[in-house]
Protein backbone atom coordinates (compact mmCIF):
# COMPACT_ATOMS: atom_id res chain seq x y z
CA UNK A 1 0.00 0.00 0.00
CA UNK A 2 1.46 3.35 -1.00
CA UNK A 3 2.01 6.18 1.43
CA UNK A 4 -0.60 8.28 -0.36
CA UNK A 5 -3.38 5.80 0.42
CA UNK A 6 -2.66 5.58 4.12
CA UNK A 7 -5.25 7.53 6.06
CA UNK A 8 -4.12 9.69 8.92
CA UNK A 9 -5.26 8.37 12.25
CA UNK A 10 -6.92 10.83 14.59
CA UNK A 11 -4.57 12.03 17.29
CA UNK A 12 -7.25 13.11 19.73
CA UNK A 13 -5.84 16.63 19.86
CA UNK A 14 -8.39 18.16 17.50
CA UNK A 15 -11.67 18.92 19.19
CA UNK A 16 -14.93 18.03 17.48
CA UNK A 17 -17.97 20.24 16.94
CA UNK A 18 -19.38 19.31 20.32
CA UNK A 19 -16.17 20.39 22.05
CA UNK A 20 -16.14 23.75 20.29
CA UNK A 21 -19.83 24.26 21.02
CA UNK A 22 -19.37 23.59 24.74
CA UNK A 23 -16.31 25.86 24.81
CA UNK A 24 -18.18 28.69 23.09
CA UNK A 25 -21.12 28.17 25.42
CA UNK A 26 -18.90 28.47 28.49
CA UNK A 27 -17.19 31.56 27.06
CA UNK A 28 -20.58 33.11 26.38
CA UNK A 29 -21.76 32.42 29.93
CA UNK A 30 -18.64 34.09 31.35
CA UNK A 31 -18.47 37.04 28.97
CA UNK A 32 -22.18 37.90 28.65
CA UNK A 33 -22.58 39.42 32.16
CA UNK A 34 -19.47 41.56 31.69
CA UNK A 35 -20.66 42.81 28.30
CA UNK A 36 -24.11 43.54 29.71
CA UNK A 37 -22.66 45.60 32.58
CA UNK A 38 -20.34 47.59 30.30
CA UNK A 39 -23.04 48.31 27.72
CA UNK A 40 -25.56 49.08 30.45
CA UNK A 41 -23.42 52.01 31.53
CA UNK A 42 -23.96 53.57 28.09
CA UNK A 43 -27.75 53.45 28.44
CA UNK A 44 -30.33 55.47 30.30
CA UNK A 45 -32.61 54.12 33.00
CA UNK A 46 -35.54 54.46 30.62
CA UNK A 47 -33.80 52.30 28.03
CA UNK A 48 -32.99 49.63 30.62
CA UNK A 49 -36.57 49.61 31.90
CA UNK A 50 -38.11 49.45 28.42
CA UNK A 51 -35.84 46.77 26.97
CA UNK A 52 -33.23 45.38 29.40
CA UNK A 53 -31.48 43.23 26.75
CA UNK A 54 -31.24 45.81 23.95
CA UNK A 55 -28.17 47.71 22.81
CA UNK A 56 -27.78 51.40 23.77
CA UNK A 57 -29.89 53.55 21.45
CA UNK A 58 -28.70 56.24 21.58
CA UNK A 59 -25.34 55.71 23.28
CA UNK A 60 -25.02 57.83 26.43
CA UNK A 61 -21.62 58.54 28.00
CA UNK A 62 -22.77 60.80 30.83
CA UNK A 63 -22.84 57.92 33.34
CA UNK A 64 -19.16 57.12 32.84
CA UNK A 65 -18.09 60.76 32.83
CA UNK A 66 -20.01 61.38 36.06
CA UNK A 67 -18.21 58.51 37.76
CA UNK A 68 -14.80 59.57 36.43
CA UNK A 69 -15.35 63.09 37.76
CA UNK A 70 -16.12 61.76 41.22
CA UNK A 71 -13.38 62.17 43.82
CA UNK A 72 -14.87 59.24 45.75
CA UNK A 73 -14.18 56.86 42.86
CA UNK A 74 -10.56 57.96 42.50
CA UNK A 75 -10.00 57.75 46.26
CA UNK A 76 -11.27 54.17 46.30
CA UNK A 77 -9.24 53.44 43.18
CA UNK A 78 -6.09 54.69 44.93
CA UNK A 79 -6.84 52.55 48.00
CA UNK A 80 -7.33 49.45 45.85
CA UNK A 81 -4.12 50.16 43.95
CA UNK A 82 -2.10 50.62 47.15
CA UNK A 83 -3.48 47.43 48.68
CA UNK A 84 -2.99 45.41 45.48
CA UNK A 85 0.57 46.58 44.83
CA UNK A 86 1.68 46.18 48.45
CA UNK A 87 0.08 42.74 48.75
CA UNK A 88 1.59 41.59 45.46
CA UNK A 89 5.06 42.80 46.42
CA UNK A 90 4.86 41.07 49.79
CA UNK A 91 3.51 37.81 48.38
CA UNK A 92 6.12 37.63 45.61
CA UNK A 93 9.09 38.63 47.78
CA UNK A 94 8.32 36.39 50.76
CA UNK A 95 7.04 33.54 48.61
CA UNK A 96 10.16 33.56 46.45
CA UNK A 97 12.47 33.47 49.46
CA UNK A 98 10.56 30.66 51.18
CA UNK A 99 10.34 28.66 47.94
CA UNK A 100 14.07 29.06 47.37
CA UNK A 101 14.90 27.58 50.77
CA UNK A 102 12.44 24.69 50.38
CA UNK A 103 13.52 23.88 46.83
CA UNK A 104 17.31 24.24 47.06
CA UNK A 105 18.35 23.22 50.58
CA UNK A 106 17.95 20.10 52.71
CA UNK A 107 17.10 20.59 56.36
CA UNK A 108 15.04 19.00 59.07
CA UNK A 109 11.26 19.31 58.73
CA UNK A 110 11.61 20.49 55.14
CA UNK A 111 8.79 18.20 54.03
CA UNK A 112 6.62 19.30 56.94
CA UNK A 113 7.10 22.95 56.02
CA UNK A 114 6.11 22.33 52.41
CA UNK A 115 3.10 20.29 53.55
CA UNK A 116 2.08 23.15 55.83
CA UNK A 117 1.95 25.56 52.89
CA UNK A 118 0.10 22.98 50.81
CA UNK A 119 -2.44 22.57 53.60
CA UNK A 120 -2.97 26.33 53.54
CA UNK A 121 -4.71 25.90 50.19
CA UNK A 122 -7.52 24.03 51.95
CA UNK A 123 -8.32 26.89 54.33
CA UNK A 124 -9.75 29.90 52.49
CA UNK A 125 -9.98 33.27 54.17
CA UNK A 126 -13.72 33.00 54.69
CA UNK A 127 -13.22 30.16 57.18
CA UNK A 128 -10.81 32.14 59.35
CA UNK A 129 -12.40 35.56 58.99
CA UNK A 130 -13.69 35.80 62.60
CA UNK A 131 -10.44 34.88 64.42
CA UNK A 132 -8.53 36.87 61.81
CA UNK A 133 -10.59 39.96 62.60
CA UNK A 134 -9.86 39.52 66.33
CA UNK A 135 -6.13 39.37 65.63
CA UNK A 136 -6.33 42.46 63.42
CA UNK A 137 -8.28 44.25 66.15
CA UNK A 138 -5.68 43.34 68.79
CA UNK A 139 -2.95 44.71 66.50
CA UNK A 140 -4.82 48.01 66.13
CA UNK A 141 -5.16 47.64 62.36
CA UNK A 142 -8.94 47.97 62.09
CA UNK A 143 -9.93 50.62 59.54
CA UNK A 144 -6.35 50.60 58.27
CA UNK A 145 -5.15 49.46 54.87
CA UNK A 146 -2.40 47.44 56.59
CA UNK A 147 -5.16 45.36 58.15
CA UNK A 148 -6.04 44.22 54.65
CA UNK A 149 -2.52 44.01 53.19
CA UNK A 150 -0.91 41.81 55.87
CA UNK A 151 -3.60 39.05 55.89
CA UNK A 152 -3.69 39.02 52.08
CA UNK A 153 0.05 38.39 52.03
CA UNK A 154 -0.34 35.55 54.54
CA UNK A 155 -3.17 33.86 52.65
CA UNK A 156 -1.45 34.38 49.30
CA UNK A 157 1.76 32.58 50.29
CA UNK A 158 0.49 28.96 49.97
CA UNK A 159 -0.40 29.34 46.30
CA UNK A 160 2.84 31.19 45.62
CA UNK A 161 5.00 28.54 47.26
CA UNK A 162 3.24 25.67 45.49
CA UNK A 163 3.80 27.35 42.10
CA UNK A 164 7.38 28.56 42.64
CA UNK A 165 8.97 25.51 44.27
CA UNK A 166 8.91 23.42 41.03
CA UNK A 167 10.52 26.33 39.13
CA UNK A 168 13.36 26.61 41.62
CA UNK A 169 13.88 22.86 41.82
CA UNK A 170 14.29 22.74 38.05
CA UNK A 171 17.35 25.01 38.14
CA UNK A 172 20.36 22.70 37.56
CA UNK A 173 22.71 22.26 40.49
CA UNK A 174 25.63 22.73 38.09
CA UNK A 175 24.71 26.39 37.72
CA UNK A 176 24.83 26.92 41.46
CA UNK A 177 28.14 25.04 41.73
CA UNK A 178 29.66 27.11 38.93
CA UNK A 179 28.48 30.30 40.61
CA UNK A 180 30.03 29.20 43.89
CA UNK A 181 33.35 28.47 42.15
CA UNK A 182 33.26 31.99 40.71
CA UNK A 183 33.00 33.36 44.24
CA UNK A 184 29.31 34.23 44.13
CA UNK A 185 27.56 34.15 47.50
CA UNK A 186 24.21 32.51 48.11
CA UNK A 187 22.49 35.88 48.09
CA UNK A 188 24.25 36.78 44.87
CA UNK A 189 23.15 33.51 43.31
CA UNK A 190 19.60 34.19 44.48
CA UNK A 191 19.35 37.68 43.03
CA UNK A 192 21.49 37.23 39.90
CA UNK A 193 20.53 33.70 38.85
CA UNK A 194 17.46 32.38 40.63
CA UNK A 195 15.13 35.33 40.07
CA UNK A 196 15.83 35.67 36.30
CA UNK A 197 15.52 31.90 35.73
CA UNK A 198 12.23 31.68 37.65
CA UNK A 199 10.75 34.84 36.13
CA UNK A 200 7.79 33.06 34.41
CA UNK A 201 6.65 31.69 37.77
CA UNK A 202 7.24 35.02 39.51
CA UNK A 203 5.14 36.84 36.91
CA UNK A 204 2.38 34.25 37.26
CA UNK A 205 2.08 34.51 41.04
CA UNK A 206 2.34 38.29 40.82
CA UNK A 207 -0.59 38.51 38.41
CA UNK A 208 -2.71 36.12 40.47
CA UNK A 209 -1.92 38.06 43.64
CA UNK A 210 -2.77 41.43 42.07
CA UNK A 211 -6.09 40.29 40.60
CA UNK A 212 -7.06 38.46 43.78
CA UNK A 213 -6.30 41.50 45.91
CA UNK A 214 -8.13 43.87 43.58
CA UNK A 215 -11.29 41.73 43.69
CA UNK A 216 -11.14 40.93 47.41
CA UNK A 217 -14.37 41.96 49.08
CA UNK A 218 -14.76 39.98 52.30
CA UNK A 219 -11.66 41.11 54.19
CA UNK A 220 -12.07 44.86 53.47
CA UNK A 221 -15.72 44.50 54.48
CA UNK A 222 -14.68 43.34 57.96
CA UNK A 223 -11.63 45.55 58.44
CA UNK A 224 -12.44 48.92 56.83
CA UNK A 225 -15.09 51.13 58.39
CA UNK A 226 -14.66 54.65 57.00
CA UNK A 227 -15.43 55.37 53.36
CA UNK A 228 -12.13 57.23 53.00
CA UNK A 229 -10.35 53.85 53.33
CA UNK A 230 -12.76 51.82 51.19
CA UNK A 231 -11.45 49.80 48.26
CA UNK A 232 -13.41 49.60 45.01
CA UNK A 233 -15.36 46.39 45.83
CA UNK A 234 -16.73 48.11 48.92
CA UNK A 235 -17.23 51.30 46.92
CA UNK A 236 -19.44 49.43 44.46
CA UNK A 237 -21.65 48.24 47.31
CA UNK A 238 -21.97 51.73 48.82
CA UNK A 239 -22.55 53.33 45.43
CA UNK A 240 -25.22 50.76 44.59
CA UNK A 241 -27.03 51.57 47.85
CA UNK A 242 -26.83 55.32 47.36
CA UNK A 243 -27.95 55.22 43.70
CA UNK A 244 -30.26 52.21 43.84
CA UNK A 245 -32.74 53.96 41.55
CA UNK A 246 -30.08 54.94 38.99
CA UNK A 247 -29.28 51.53 37.51
CA UNK A 248 -27.31 52.88 34.55
CA UNK A 249 -24.92 54.84 36.74
CA UNK A 250 -24.43 51.82 39.03
CA UNK A 251 -23.53 49.71 35.99
CA UNK A 252 -21.05 52.37 34.86
CA UNK A 253 -19.41 52.48 38.30
CA UNK A 254 -19.21 48.67 38.39
CA UNK A 255 -17.66 48.57 34.92
CA UNK A 256 -14.93 51.04 35.83
CA UNK A 257 -14.26 49.22 39.11
CA UNK A 258 -13.65 45.85 37.45
CA UNK A 259 -11.92 47.21 34.33
CA UNK A 260 -8.33 47.41 35.71
CA UNK A 261 -8.29 43.80 36.92
CA UNK A 262 -9.96 42.61 33.72
CA UNK A 263 -7.45 44.40 31.48
CA UNK A 264 -4.53 43.31 33.65
CA UNK A 265 -5.60 39.68 33.53
CA UNK A 266 -6.34 39.75 29.79
CA UNK A 267 -2.97 41.29 28.89
CA UNK A 268 -0.98 38.76 30.93
CA UNK A 269 -3.18 35.72 30.29
CA UNK A 270 -0.48 33.89 28.29
CA UNK A 271 2.05 34.55 31.04
CA UNK A 272 -0.28 32.90 33.56
CA UNK A 273 -0.81 29.83 31.40
CA UNK A 274 2.91 29.57 30.66
CA UNK A 275 3.83 29.93 34.30
CA UNK A 276 1.37 27.29 35.48
CA UNK A 277 2.51 24.93 32.71
CA UNK A 278 6.12 25.35 33.81
CA UNK A 279 5.15 24.66 37.40
CA UNK A 280 3.43 21.42 36.41
CA UNK A 281 6.40 20.29 34.30
CA UNK A 282 8.82 21.14 37.09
Amino acid sequence: MSATTISRKPTGRDGGPVTYFVALLLVGVCVAPVVYIVLGGFRTNAQITTDPAALPDPWVGVNYTAVLKSSVFWGEFANSLIVALASTAGIVALGLMVSFVIARYDFRFKGAMYSLFAAGLMFPMVIAITPLYLVIKDLGLVDNLLGVIVPQIAFGLPTTVIILVPFLRAIPNEIEEAAALDGMSRLGFFFRMVIPLSLPGVVTVGILAFVGSWNNYLLPLYVLNSQANFTLPLGVQVFSSQYSTDTAKVLAFTSLAMLPALVFFSVFEKRIVGGLTGAVKG
